[in-house]
């Protein structure tokens, strides 16, 4: 028996095949009328179209699975009325903006084969930790569908191979400009940068206070904490950074406009500010961390770490699971150095995993503040939950990191490159989206 996605690569290519029947050879041996007329309802589940782009039909299907597709890849959950209306506003939008890309590629004699997108769809599965056939029934079962996700893939390949054929061989970066960034960092060296995530929504002076009140909502939500940053940034930002959830990178001050750079300098790592005016609408900025350019940021020392877990059976109560973690705790203190671990942890039924490339910026900020007063074979508090588990960890080594270098001139360059790629891009999409013929139903 033919699996779903065989079935609908089959009628796929049977539509794109077939010539026309000549009239009246479907109803041959039939005794059908010449002029058909329909009494009574037609079928309901039939769903009307959305929006018409360039005359292909986006319907409220497509609208309604890759909302269940965000959602789903998200763990969003249940979310509120108004928070699904807003987020099916925004998916039409850029279901809009995937169709105009895919049909620019096109014209461009640019097409992504079946097999491309099916490579693309098992490497997705992958990373959920499915194989093709789970990830297939997750997304059933999460209202979406395979046909949804495979049309995203199709629409990001298209794009990207667009953007190397006929944008990327005509951005030019030249020697003294590179050379110009390295000496300004050479002059920056010790001044503060930051790592900034951007949701950028466009207004204008018509639409100006409706926006800045959606701007508004969207940081209630953040404020949630339901949901990461990157979330909200891909669902609403405008920017050319969406696809990275707004990431901007590592930037000083002077990079930003005005607005946002006296913002940023007045936050802390982890805060969200908002909404801001600026030229062209409203910004919303996350915090990600700080640090000084070029210099050395203990943070970023690499640790050498075990790492002992114990879990708790199904059913243990409280009490049980605080008198285990309990005697999990004193076990730990007599820990003598990284080569005692294995033996501790066999007494109390203990699972050692070891790390050798984890940085204290990569650890939760708690936890980074006791592992970097540790000396080598001390160990954290034990730390964890009922649910996932009690765990400590064993400092076995501790690299501290250099004194910052400059990038090279091939880093500089590539990152001066896709900047540019980048706005090229927003520009082209912006520029198919003023001459796009699209019909809203």
């Amino acid at each position: 028996m033919l699996g779903t996605v065989a079935l609908v690569a089959v009628a796929a290519g049977a539509v794109a095949q077939q010539e026309p029947p000549p009239a009246g050879a479907a109803a041959a041996g039939l005794d059908l009328p010449t002029n058909i007329e329909f009494f009574g309802k037609l079928d309901p589940n039939v769903r009307k179209p959305t929006a018409i782009v360039n005359d292909h039909v986006i319907t409220g299907t497509d609208v309604d699975q890759r909302v269940a597709l965000i959602l789903a890849a998200n763990n969003a959950g249940q979310i509120s009325q108004a928070d699904r209306d807003r987020l099916k506003l925004q998916v039409l939008r850029q279901l809009i903006d995937e169709t105009l890309e895919i049909q620019e590629a096109k014209s461009a004699d640019i097409t992504i084969t079946r097999d491309e997108i099916t490579q693309s769809y098992d490497r997705v599965s992958r990373n959920f930790n499915r194989t093709p056939a789970q990830m297939a029934t997750f997304l059933r079962d999460s209202g979406s569908s395979e046909r949804s996700l495979k049309r995203q893939i199709e629409g990001e390949l298209a794009w990207q191979r667009y953007l190397r054929r006929k944008v990327e061989p005509f951005v030019n970066i030249g020697d003294q400009e590179v050379k110009a960034i390295l000496d300004r960092l050479e002059a920056a060296k010790g001044t503060e940068e930051f790592n900034v995530r951007e949701i950028f929504l466009s207004a204008n002076d018509a639409n100006s206070a409706q926006v800045l009140e959606r701007a508004r909502g969207i940081m209630d939500e953040i404020r949630k904490a339901q949901q990461p940053f990157g979330f909200f940034a891909r669902q609403y930002s405008e920017a050319s950074t969406r696809a990275v959830e707004g990431d901007l990178g590592w930037v000083r001050a002077a990079q930003l406009p005005a607005e946002l750079a006296s913002a940023v300098q007045q936050m802390q790592a982890g805060q969200v500010a908002g909404p801001i005016a600026v030229p062209g609408g409203f910004s919303i900025l996350a915090l990600v961390d700080k640090r000084q350019v070029l210099t050395a940021d203990p943070r970023d020392a690499k640790l050498s770490l075990k790492q002992l877990t114990i879990a708790f059976p199904a059913g243990t109560n409280e009490a049980q699971a605080a008198a285990r973690a309990a005697a999990f705790g004193k076990a730990i203190q007599t820990i003598q150095g990284c080569g005692t671990v294995e033996k501790v942890a066999a007494t109390i039924g203990a699972e050692v995993v070891d790390n050798d490339t984890i940085r204290i910026r990569d650890l939760p900020p708690q936890l980074a503040e006791i592992v970097q007063q540790l000396q080598v074979g001390q160990a954290t508090p034990p730390f964890g939950s009922r649910e996932q588990g009690v765990r400590s960890l064993v400092l076995c080594g501790r690299d501290d990191p250099r004194g910052g270098q400059l990038p090279s001139s091939e880093q500089v360059e590539n990152q001066l490159q896709q900047q540019r790629v980048n706005l090229r891009a927003q520009q082209k999409l912006r520029d198919l989206r003023r001459d796009a013929v699209v019909e809203y139903r």
